[in-house]
Order: structure tokens, then C-alpha cells, then sequence
């Protein structure tokens, strides 16, 4: 079973970056294609990248594709997002889970804030 912790959210201004972590427990986290999610208010939670086992293979929302890398390192059990050229409309509360996602793996996330 993996257990995720993501950290690194804040508020910013728009244009600025943020690199947000998902810390895994567990010895499998390397078995599992993971992926970052977001929930912004009033809005379902959606798929914004995923990555492969080995990170050979990334997808990108096209809201973000060229903005946002998804990155990981198995050897520290950890998965990041490189948000750059932030928008008002990131704004939202970022998740990371197995992909395709787990009821029981949904933690409770890190708000990102973007003021225009």
C-alpha cells in the first residue's frame, strides 16, 4: 500500500513558478504509473500529468502542456510538478495518486493560490 504526501503549494503572483512534492511510502511506489491531479473551487478534480514507471513517458492536460513537468525519483520514493508561468486559474487544491487514481489514495493535498 503507498501513502502520499504532497507538499510545496503557497500563493503567488501570476507568472511565478512553484515545484510541488509527493512524497510515497512504501516499497512499491516504483511499480505505479503516478500522476498529479487538482480540484479548483466548485469544479470536479481533474487530471493534469502523469508519468511513467521508469519516467521514459509524460501527459500533459492541455491546459498545462509547456508549463508544468512532471518529474520523479524512485530512489526517494517522491514525485514532483515544475509549475511555471503560473495562472490565476491553477489555482486549485494539487493531489498526486497512482494513475489511474485510488479511492484510498487520494491524501489531502496542497493548495496552490495565483493572484492576477
Amino acid at each position: 500500500q503507498v501513502q502520499l504526501v504532497e507538499s510545496g503549494g503557497g500563493l503567488v503572483q501570476a507568472g511565478d513558478s512553484l515545484r510541488l512534492s509527493c512524497a510515497a511510502s512504501g516499497r512499491t511506489f516504483s511499480w505505479f504509473t503516478m500522476g498529479w491531479y487538482r480540484q479548483a473551487p466548485g469544479k470536479e478534480r481533474e487530471f493534469v500529468a502523469t508519468i511513467s514507471v521508469n519516467g521514459g513517458s509524460t501527459h500533459y492536460a492541455d491546459s498545462v502542456k509547456g508549463r508544468f513537468t512532471i518529474s520523479r525519483d524512485n530512489e526517494e520514493n517522491t514525485v514532483y510538478l515544475q509549475m511555471n508561468s503560473l495562472k490565476p486559474e491553477d489555482t486549485a487544491i494539487y493531489y498526486c495518486n497512482t494513475h489511474p487514481p485510488r479511492p484510498a489514495g487520494w491524501g489531502q493535498g496542497t493548495q496552490v493560490t495565483v493572484s492576477s
